[in-house]
């Protein structure tokens, strides 16, 4: 809003001083130039800059404020203790679990060990069974040859060596099924023993998860709150030196420049020298009232110079055009009228 109204400002100056130079009989472009190549104006302008940078600056550092007062409340002291807290919960967890897991996995060597001595006894019983069943077939094939040869004192030993022989085999099986529960009994303890490995493994890998996670969040905290202060001490910063600009373009020594140096181009143009008329015709001479007026208007351009220089203005303004500019118009009416009496 301030950049518009002293754009409008500006434009209305500019106006007053093309009017003001129109009726001053002065060129426009001159005019606008002593207006605008104004070392007032200039230092007018570049102190408007550097109030506007100025501003902009501290409200940029209110915004980082507000993010940083954000930022802090996000990484309170308590919400970071709380954090921590929860980390080294899970880190115990984590190790007991690990530990837990350890231990259980070491005894899996050993239990693999007791299946393969199960297996092993189980093999030997079915191979035991087995001869068994094979002397106790032989016996009958010889059973039937000497009942055929009609030895019945020899069938009958037979016989007693065939009801040994059921015997063994029975005692042999049942040895089997013991031993097949033996091997069932090891592979289930090694079974439980490896879920529970791995029961274990999958807590310390839960517990893992969630220390990381935790972590990831304190961490992100205490970063935004590390990153809000750096970009508030970097606006601080830039607001101290917008506001040493800001002060320097508004010092008297900038604002009231000591030397006069009229801009290019906004030169008065010289005085016009009147034509001399010749001896003979007498033409284009001008009469005695008509030097009196030109004098007389010297004197007062030279007056309002006076009290214009006498002011501290470095260029001509437009409210100083116009006041020249009335002044030479009266002073030519007058001299006018005079003119027109002698005739």
């Amino acid at each position: 809003m301030n950049d518009i109204l002293a754009r409008r400002a500006r434009r209305a100056t500019l106006g007053i001083a093309l009017s003001a130079a129109l009726v001053a009989g002065i060129a426009p472009a001159t005019a606008i130039a002593a207006e605008t190549s104004s070392p007032t104006g200039a230092v007018a302008l570049q102190t408007e800059d550097a109030a506007a940078a100025k501003e902009k600056a501290y409200a940029a550092m209110q915004e980082a404020l507000k993010n940083l007062e954000a930022a802090k409340d996000a990484a309170s002291r308590e919400k970071i203790a709380r954090f921590n807290d929860d980390i080294a919960r899970f880190q115990e967890l984590r190790d007991k679990m690990a530990a837990q897991a350890a231990e259980l996995r070491e005894s899996l060597p050993t239990m693999q060990a007791d299946i393969d001595a199960a297996q092993a006894k189980n093999d030997e019983a079915i191979n035991r069974v087995s001869k068994l069943q094979e002397k106790l077939d032989n016996k009958h094939e010889e059973l039937k040859a000497v009942e055929a040869l009609g030895d019945e004192e020899l069938a009958e030993t037979i016989k007693q060596q065939i009801k040994s022989l059921h015997q063994e085999i029975v005692t042999a099986k049942a040895r089997v099924d013991f031993c097949e529960m033996e091997l069932r009994e090891a592979q289930d303890r090694l079974k439980r023993q490896e879920r529970q490995v791995n029961d274990r493994e999958r807590d310390a890998e839960k517990y893992k998860a969630h220390i990381d996670q935790f972590t990831a969040w304190r961490d992100a905290l205490l970063d935004n709150l590390e990153k809000a202060q750096a970009a508030y001490d970097d606006a601080c910063k830039a607001y101290e030196e917008a506001k040493a600009a800001a002060d320097k373009a508004t010092s008297p020594e900038i604002a009231k420049p000591t030397e006069t140096v009229p801009p290019s181009g906004s030169a008065q143009p010289a005085e016009a020298t009147p034509p001399v008329g010749s001896p003979a015709t007498g033409k284009d001479a001008l009469p005695s009232s008509t030097k009196q007026a030109n004098t007389s208007s010297g004197k007062q351009a030279d007056t309002t110079a006076g009290k214009l220089a006498n002011t501290g203005d470095t260029a001509p303004s437009a409210i100083a055009l116009a006041a020249v500019a009335a002044a030479g118009l009266g002073i030519t009416a007058t001299a006018t009228r005079r003119i027109k009496n002698s005739k």
